[in-house]
């Protein structure tokens, strides 16, 4: 239930169409519903403006069925990553209403739209590192957020970067993913004045460690004003984005009205 539906239920009640008892039921199942394999979180969209998110890997069709139904009868717009192909026939099963993200591996619960405010650049060293950084972008815009993609940006021919600088020096914040020796997102700090949020990724031949050598590097960045998310975490880059990106449109639009 989210504030929209809360507020209905007490003018119900206030206007005596639901009494007391039957309200008190509904409420119950306010903070989560216990469902034997899962406590799905109802209020989490009270608490951070977003619905609870699905997180595929592991988890039985039947549990990602049962789950899906239960979060779409109260929210739009739900994220269900790190899905394949299979687990999205599995989800569409009990929610036909749903929408495949291949690339991001995302699937979109009642997809509905949105209004994109501020601006994230998304950037990403190499065509390999587009899964993770999809996932970012298509997180980010699902939460409704302006994303401008710039792809294939390497450090190893650093033109295509600095040809992408004025679409940067307009972003509110910046996701920089890259896997190898993961210099880009110094490269990145170094030239923009917004917060810039590494993502490091597993691609890579041997001695990047399965991503470590692109975490450690961004860790240890020479640049002000980037952190870092950790390996792959592409949802998690695209989510925390969306709360800079958010706070800055924010505080954008209270400037523009003190103008008036």
């Amino acid at each position: 239930m989210d504030s929209q539906h809360l507020k209905h239920l007490l003018k119900q009640v206030q206007s005596g169409e639901v009494d007391l008892d039957k309200a008190l039921q509904r409420l119950k199942k306010l903070p989560f519903e216990d469902l034997g394999y899962a406590k799905v979180d109802f209020h989490r969209h009270m608490r951070a403006g977003v619905p609870e998110v699905i997180y595929c890997e592991g988890k039985m069709p039947e549990h990602l069925r049962g789950i899906s139904a239960k979060l779409a009868q109260h929210h739009c717009n739900i994220l269900a990553t790190r899905a394949d192909r299979k687990v999205f026939e599995c989800i569409q099963e009990a929610v036909a209403d749903s929408e495949y993200h291949e690339t991001a591996r995302i699937v979109v619960i009642k997809p509905r739209p949105v209004e994109q405010v501020g601006n994230i650049a998304m950037v990403c060293a190499g065509t390999s590192d587009v899964p993770v950084i999809e996932e970012a972008a298509i997180t980010a815009e699902v939460l409704g957020n302006q994303v401008n993609r710039l792809y294939d940006c390497g450090v190893a021919g650093i033109h295509r970067l600095l040809d992408s600088c004025e679409d940067l020096f307009k972003a509110n914040v910046a996701v920089v993913a890259a896997g190898m020796e993961g210099a880009l997102a110094s490269v990145v700090g170094g030239l923009v004045s917004c917060p810039v949020i590494a993502l490091p990724t597993s691609i890579g031949y041997g001695a990047s460690f399965g991503g470590i050598a692109a975490l450690l590097s961004m860790l240890n960045s020479c640049a002000s004003g980037v952190s870092v998310v950790n390996i792959d975490n592409g949802f998690g880059a695209g989510y925390q984005a969306s709360l800079i990106n958010k706070l800055a449109a924010k505080t954008m639009g209270s400037l523009v009205e003190n103008t008036k």
